[in-house]
């Protein structure tokens, strides 16, 4: 039997129970990915994180990778901020990915600032999405790699969505965001992945490397506030660097323990 060390840690969390849970385990080497898939299946979180120290890496501490219940994903901000308030040991950490590069992430009192690449999108009609989604957006975008996003006219428009998830599931492993100006923040969004293992994703960095320069730059301004308004919801603070988008947020630990393989 093998004993691994687990940390359920809730990240873009002011108090435990909200934010997004994500569960980060840190391995002396990689495992098989049928094994991580399975693991990560087992824990049920949007997201489980795994590391591997990288000693020998000059420009990164560890190696990381995330997996939903069912797949592996190309990028996950809320459980890279959650690998970090785990594994942070002075003011920085920084990980290796395979397909978004180096993500560094910095302690800021009790929260951490996690620099994310920012992705721009283009207008698309998505009328499959739309039909799936159960709303009536004023725009719709696209970007290469299975994102969409949705503008709609006010907060209560995207609180009020009930989407046909088997029907967006069918439609393959796309996120879908939907957002609109706040009401007690600069913007609120939704975010759904049906076909990635997760129906409503409580709090999603990732969505935010799109929504910080599509608010950008219909706001005039670099820094953003950001709630998520899921039943758990989340609050961001997001500012728009050059090429990079730098999220805040805090951690709570809920877990910690070892999953037995």
């Amino acid at each position: 039997m093998t004993s691994l060390p687990f940390t359920q840690v809730d990240a873009f969390a002011d108090a435990p129970f909200t934010g997004n849970p994500a569960a980060v385990m840190p391995l002396d080497a990689w495992l098989d990915d049928a094994t991580l898939q399975a693991i990560a299946a087992e824990n049920n979180l949007s997201e489980t994180a795994f590391t591997v120290a990288t000693p020998d890496d000059a420009e990164a501490d560890y190696a990381l990778r995330w997996f939903t219940p069912t797949v592996e994903v190309k990028l996950c901000g809320h459980a890279t901020l959650a690998s970090g308030h785990v594994l942070i040991a002075g003011s920085a950490v920084r990980f290796r990915t395979r397909h978004a590069g180096i993500l560094t992430l910095l302690r800021q009192g009790e929260r951490y600032a996690l620099s994310l690449p920012a992705w721009t999108m283009a207008p698309r009609a998505l009328p499959d999405l739309v039909a799936g989604l159960g709303g009536q957006p004023l725009e719709s975008h696209w970007r290469d790699g299975g994102y969409s996003l949705f503008l709609f006219p006010d907060a209560a428009a995207v609180r009020a969505l009930a989407p046909d998830f088997a029907a967006l599931k069918a439609q393959g492993d796309i996120m879908l965001i939907a957002t609109a100006p706040g009401e007690d923040s600069d913007i609120v969004s939704r975010v759904f992945v049906p076909g990635g293992g997760v129906d409503e994703d409580p709090v999603t960095g990732s969505a935010h490397c799109l929504l910080t320069p599509f608010w950008a730059e219909r706001l005039g301004k670099r820094e953003i506030s950001a709630v998520q308004a899921s039943a758990r919801g989340g609050r961001l603070g997001c500012t728009l660097d050059g090429d990079r988008v730098i999220l805040t947020g805090a951690c709570r630990t809920v877990i910690e323990g070892r999953f037995l393989l």
